[in-house]
């Protein structure tokens, strides 16, 4: 997944991590994610900035709940608040497709879903940001990324459950996903104590 629209790397912005907390960078950036989705895939979008902002306030009060004050912590977080982020996108959906090219692969998941496709690359690339800046390490993405039985999976599942996309976007992301307590935040002290692994499935409601 290569649709990376952030730039992180301008002495004069602010490190991503204070500024994805601000409306304004938040919409413009999401925006630049999206035309160039379109410009890579040739899907055509529509963007309801009245449920984007929504979305945002949502995010923001669900970061803020659980934002550790352990610094020992700040690593785990930084993935947790990404799929937090991939949560409230698909429950307030402001993306709509309105228009795929004239041929393109049906196995690829840009065309399969097209908005979560968006959602899920916008919030993977804000975490590389931070990951990147604040730590000094890449990304490593998951072959399940590009899986269509993956995909099925994530799109059917989150009807019963949003907040099992915190637990996909982890899984995407090459992390140990959180299946049974999605969406509350554990240290990786705690999620190795637990014993959690690497294999760990989710069962597809299809």
């Amino acid at each position: 997944m290569s649709d990376r629209s952030l730039q992180v790397q301008d002495a004069d912005r602010p490190p991503v991590r204070k500024a994805v907390q601000r409306l304004r960078w938040f919409h413009k950036s999401f925006h630049d994610q999206v035309a160039q989705c379109a410009h890579t895939t040739g899907v055509s979008f529509s963007v309801d900035d009245k449920k984007l902002t929504a979305g945002f306030i949502e995010w923001l009060r669900a970061f803020d709940a659980q934002k550790p004050h352990n610094a020992d912590s700040r690593r785990a977080y930084v993935g947790f608040a990404a799929g937090l982020m991939l949560r409230t996108m698909i429950r307030h959906n402001p993306l709509t497709a309105t228009g795929l090219p004239d041929s393109f692969d049906a196995a690829d998941p840009a065309y399969f879903w097209p908005e979560g496709y968006v959602y899920v690359t916008f919030c993977l690339n804000i975490r590389a940001a931070v990951l990147e800046q604040d730590f000094h390490e890449d990304q490593r993405l998951a072959p399940e990324l590009t899986d269509l039985r993956s995909w099925w999976s994530f799109r059917e599942n989150i009807k019963n459950d949003s907040s099992l996309a915190i637990a996909f976007l982890d899984l995407f992301a090459g992390e140990v996903p959180n299946w049974t307590m999605s969406a509350v935040f554990q240290s990786t002290q705690v999620r190795d104590a637990l014993g959690q692994n690497r294999t760990g499935s989710i069962e597809s409601t299809t």
